[in-house]
């Protein structure tokens, strides 16, 4: 029998390993950005063509390579960050396995040049797939310039199943986001589509927050800091009165190192508690400085999960920082001791006869008539019969009438579209969620906010198939300030949300007016519309490759029905079951879930034995 086990050449097992390290362009973009950090730059630029799809470049001021070193950092698991595995746990730099540039070159085509301050003339290297195709020397500035160019040009599996362009770039503006974030000191500028959209100078975190997320933003923080022996906490979080409806800026890093961590994120969202709406999301940029033996950052590819050696101290320790941050500006009631000048009962003279205070009450006194003849409440004095001859009379209470009557109402007829088996005879509702009509069959449930859904979601399809968007104006247009990766998405679906009835114009950067919503959605926030509405999308995205149009149509639909919550006249029920058996699709709502059951008479029957 032939051996059947072999080493696979370098650049199948670089194309393997990409797929973990740069699995799109924004895990190449955080790769490049990261290096030029441990490089020690002070100025770096990202620039970025068609979502990084064609270019993603990184040019930094850093400390550069020489010769030697510029050739052996393409080659799979060379770095200069660590040298045996003691010092796994004393990291203190963004990269360390060595993976990066290696796995960027396997799938992409790469120029780099790279000069350091005592060299005279800088190294150029091109890759492609793997293969060198150039090394040799040429004229640049000091520092490092890393070009990827068509990436993924060789895996056109992995470049099919990359997301729309406006998706991938919010993807890369989040990358530059939080390493822009750890890193005030340095200055950082991103292009896109030779366009420059940001550019943050040196500056402090609470400066720096706010170039990038809106110069108003910091007003919205209030600081948080925390000393021990396990950690120690600073940085930002968001006053409760600003939390979001959605999921908003939320940050952890950890040295330097932006991380995700489901257990701390619920010890700041329960320090909350009771302070923000129901399903409403703070802000927060947390930075945690911890031993590095106390740390494990070598448990995922991408390096943002950790593992902490002490994670109930941790969560504790979080929870009582943000508390405490709280207190100390005020945010949650306190107790003050000092005693108030108003209160002040020293001059108290205690020699006084103490009286308890008494309330004088006029039974005779009714506020129907129209001419009042009792007499003032001072000089009346309580007749010896206190039990007021006919007092019923003071109350129109009505003959009591059947119960039945008193529930249901009675219909004249069903609409003319609706199904044979709809009786008509009578809607009604329970728990404000649910219209119940009797059918030939039984008793029919039909979930209102699913119905509406439903409904929504076919009437904006027609409205934006005939170029009818159904629009209403607003008293007084709303400015909404959206967040780089969110004003980057909006501006890539702007004609298709206007298509939906939505009246938005650009207003600067990340800055947008509504002057109009969808007429179902004439009560709602704008912000927290459009918000919701970009969420929506975004995740459906990621679940299901949609249309444009069709996503847009199914996240408004969604978001308007989920803000229903009230009682409904008899001719409401009645229309919405009309429009939803008119409907293509009345047994399920768009986003797939059941929108009315029957209930047979045999299984109320079985309910009752």
């Amino acid at each position: 029998m032939t051996d059947i086990i072999k080493i696979l050449p370098d650049n199948v097992a670089n194309q393997i390993a990409a797929g973990e390290v740069v699995q799109r362009p924004a895990s190449a973009a955080k790769e490049l950005l990261e290096n030029a950090i441990d490089a020690g730059a002070t100025d770096v630029q990202l620039i970025i063509k068609d979502a990084g799809k064609t270019l993603i470049q990184v040019v930094d001021n850093g400390a550069g390579m020489s010769d030697t070193d510029a050739r052996l950092c393409f080659e799979r698991h060379s770095t200069s960050k660590i040298s045996e595995a003691h010092d796994l746990f004393a990291l203190r730099t963004f990269g360390f396995r060595g993976e990066a540039l290696a796995s960027i070159a396997a799938v992409a085509q790469l120029e780099m040049k790279t000069k350091r301050a005592d060299m005279e003339l800088a190294t150029l290297i091109q890759i492609e797939g793997s293969e060198v195709k150039q090394h040799t020397q040429c004229s640049a500035a000091n520092g490092t310039s890393i070009a990827v160019k068509n990436l993924f040009f060789n895996v056109p599996a992995r470049r099919k199943f990359l997301k729309a362009d406006a998706t991938e770039t919010s993807y890369i503006i989040e990358e530059f986001n939080r390493v822009a974030l750890v890193h005030p000191e340095v200055s950082f500028s991103y292009y896109n589509n030779t366009k420059l959209v940001t550019r943050l100078e040196k500056t402090t975190l609470r400066q720096r927050i706010n170039g990038v997320f809106g110069s108003s933003y910091g007003e919205k923080l209030i600081p948080v800091e925390e000393k021990t022996n396990v950690v120690n906490i600073s940085g930002f979080i968001g006053k409760p009165e600003f939390a979001r409806k959605t999921r908003g800026e939320q940050y952890f890093f950890v040295n330097n190192r932006f991380i995700k961590h489901a257990f701390l994120h619920h010890a700041v969202t329960s320090a909350y508690a009771e302070m923000i709406p129901d399903k409403s999301f703070p802000s927060y940029f947390i930075y945690l400085a911890v031993d590095p033996k106390n740390i494990d950052v070598n448990i995922h590819p991408t390096k943002t999960e950790v593992k902490f050696s002490d994670e109930k101290a941790m969560y504790a320790i979080m929870k009582s920082a943000i508390r405490k941050s709280f207190g100390s500006f005020s945010i949650t009631p306190t107790i003050d001791f000092e005693v108030e000048r108003s209160m002040d009962f020293s001059n108290l003279d205690t020699s006084r006869e103490i009286k308890i205070p008494t309330i004088k009450v006029n039974p005779d006194y009714n506020p129907f008539q129209t001419t009042n003849t009792a007499r003032p409440s001072g000089s009346y004095t309580p007749p010896k019969d206190k039990n007021l001859p006919n007092w019923e009379k003071l109350y129109d209470i009505p003959e009591a009438q059947p119960e039945i009557d008193q529930k249901f109402n009675r219909v004249e007829k069903a609409e003319a579209d609706m199904p044979d088996e709809i009786t008509g005879i009578s809607f009604f509702m329970f728990a404000k969620k649910y219209i119940l009509t009797p059918v030939k069959s039984g008793l029919m449930f039909i979930d209102i906010a699913n119905a509406r859904e439903r409904i929504c979601y076919e009437q904006l399809l027609r409205n934006m198939e005939n170029h009818q968007p159904m629009s209403q104006g607003l008293l007084f247009p709303q400015r909404v300030v959206l967040t780089p990766s969110e004003g980057e998405l909006l501006g890539d679906v702007l004609n298709e949300i206007r298509a939906l009835g939505f009246d938005v114009e650009p207003f600067g950067q990340n800055t947008f007016v509504v002057n109009g919503l969808p007429t179902d959605a004439e009560n709602q926030d704008a912000k927290d519309l459009l918000e919701h509405l970009l969420e929506s999308y975004k995740k459906n995205q990621l679940e299901a490759h949609l249309d444009k149009k069709l996503n847009l149509a199914r996240s408004l639909a969604k978001n308007i029905s989920m803000k229903f919550s009230r009682n409904l006249t008899t001719e409401e029920m009645q229309s919405i079951v009309g429009e939803l058996f008119s409907c293509t699709m009345p047994e399920t709502s768009p986003s797939g879930k059941k929108v009315l059951f029957v209930m047979t008479g045999d299984e109320i029957e079985k309910k009752m034995r």
